[in-house]
Formats: structure tokens, C-alpha cells, sequence
């Protein structure tokens, strides 16, 4: 049973920004998902990587 809200000793979130409510889902390569898997922390440099495409495309 997860804890209470507001308990002291309830997981606390540490990243920098929000995330969106709906994932970003793309289909890739046959294998992949398993390596990524074994990278660390994975999943905030992908979000990092996604901010550095969209402003190569806003710039």
C-alpha cells in the first residue's frame, strides 16, 4: 500500500521539471530497448537530448 500524501517518508520526485501526463512513444530498432535498458540513467538523458533537438529546430 503506497503512503500517504504529504508523508515524510513517501518517495520524492527529483527532477528539474514536471513530466507530461502522456509518454512520447516511438518504435525503434530491433534490439534497442534492451540495451537502453542497461545505460544509466536513460530516460533523463533522452529528455535532455529531445530539449537540444527542438532548439536546433527553433534556432
Amino acid at each position: 500500500m503506497p503512503f500517504q500524501k504529504d508523508h515524510p517518508w513517501r518517495a520524492k520526485k527529483i527532477l528539474d521539471q514536471p513530466l507530461d501526463k502522456t509518454p512520447i512513444c516511438f518504435k525503434g530498432y530491433e534490439g534497442q530497448k534492451d540495451k537502453l535498458k542497461s545505460v544509466p540513467n536513460w530516460q533523463e538523458r533522452i529528455r535532455q537530448f529531445v530539449d537540444e533537438l527542438i532548439s536546433e529546430q527553433n534556432a
